[in-house]
């Protein structure tokens, strides 16, 4: 009997994502290894000089270099390709890195890009500062009324930049009505989808172009490693992107790959049950601190477009309280939650984005987007919800409220 060392496509795309997040993309040796295999490799070797022209030419099929392929590599981007629902995918060494190189490579000068103004703090600084640099014009707009993407887009714009949930407000985006404006624009729309990940939100489900993540968060999900992702058709990836990162490297290690392949395995998991978690804490934090930030909760001024966009409401939220002070009060007496500027953890994370995530947006820009003196943002980890409550309780009641 002959071993299977690959995957019928016309197969595995039928699975769950349950299942796709345990067995999408998997590609073994010979040996025959349940695992995925590591293959800690930079280059490759060749049966014959032959086949190293035919495989560099793009006429034989076969690793040349693992800035370009790996077979670990590869089996992530094809788990993530599948729970995406999309055609395929390209890994980056970090968040960032897929986000430099979704809108580096498919813009220039004299192109416009209309991002939403709530947005981590980096995304913040390549629309502000690094697009500009290249003539590449951009326009900021509130990403919670579609209307300010059809009013703002021009005859050069190129791109519909924007994330839902945004971080840290928790701003939410209505996916179809943004991404239709694209479409009949001839706009490409590129989704920051990471605080839900596709276990809990599929943005080309309604009509998003590119989805792109940092695989840091949820998809390792435990504060283990780095990496990015980018998802869209074959064709955007083979020809638009890949170009550009095969010549600049922001190159995924194996190892990296590997972590995020069995941080999948438990992504379905993790994720509902720190959503639940989030529930919790979010109904206590409801009546204690002045305002709160959940999409989960009714009171979220955009509750029903969150919970038709996504299954669950993912792990992450913020509220806000008097000032800096207060806030840093809190945070120094927690015990249990750690201060952390990581999100996605199994752990539960709470930091103070103006001073630290958002500390290098300019103040006018980060109050303009939402993130106030007094903002803090809380990751609801994998710990008993009553434990986190109580520490927040006990932090709470030390600074006045």
């Amino acid at each position: 009997m002959k071993r299977r060392t690959g995957q019928d496509q016309s197969i595995t795309r039928q699975w769950r994502p349950a299942t796709q997040a345990v067995r999408g993309g998997t590609a073994r040796s010979e040996f025959g290894e349940t695992s995925e295999a590591i293959f800690l490799t930079s280059g490759y070797a060749y049966d014959c000089a032959a086949d190293a022209a035919a495989r560099f030419a793009g006429e034989q099929q076969g690793m040349t270099y693992s800035r370009l392929q790996n077979p670990t590599v590869e089996m992530l981007e094809g788990r993530i390709a599948l729970l995406e629902g999309a055609e395929a995918c390209r890994t980056m060494t970090t968040g960032m890195a897929a986000m430099t190189a979704v809108l580096l490579c498919q813009l220039q000068t004299g192109d416009h890009v209309v991002a939403g103004r709530a947005a981590f703090g980096s995304c913040r600084w390549l629309v502000d500062t690094l697009l500009p640099k290249f003539g590449i014009e951009t326009t900021v707009v509130d990403a919670r009324d579609p209307q300010q993407f059809a009013d703002a887009a021009k005859a050069n714009t190129k791109v519909f930049f924007f994330e839902t949930p945004a971080n840290p407000t928790m701003d939410i985006v209505d996916l179809k009505a943004v991404c239709d404006i694209a479409r009949a624009r001839g706009i490409t729309s590129v989704v920051d989808n990471a605080f839900a990940t596709p276990a809990l939100q599929r943005p080309m489900e309604f009509g998003a172009d590119v989805t792109a993540y940092s695989a840091t968060k949820m998809m390792d999900g435990q504060g283990r490693v780095l990496a990015g992702a980018v998802c869209g058709t074959e064709d955007f990836i083979t020809n638009t992107l890949l170009p550009f990162t095969r010549n600049t490297g922001p190159t995924l290690s194996a190892f990296n790959a590997w972590v995020v392949l069995k941080g999948l395995e438990t992504l379905d998991l993790r994720i509902r049950r720190q959503s639940e978690n989030s529930l919790k804490v979010g109904a206590f934090l409801e009546s204690r601190v002045p305002r709160i930030l959940h999409p989960g909760l009714a009171s979220h001024p955009q509750h029903n477009l969150a919970m038709s966009q996504m299954d669950a409401c993912g792990p992450i939220f913020a509220f806000e309280v008097a000032d800096r002070k207060q806030a840093h009060g809190l945070l120094d007496g927690l015990n249990l939650v750690d201060i952390s500027n990581n999100i996605g953890d199994s752990r539960s994370l709470m930091t103070h984005p103006a001073s630290t995530t958002h500390y290098g947006v300019a103040e006018d820009k980060r109050l303009e987007m939402g993130v106030t003196e007094g903002l803090l943002r809380l990751n609801v980890g994998l710990e008993d919800a009553q434990d986190v409550i109580d520490d927040l309780d006990q932090a709470l009641t030390a600074v006045g409220l």
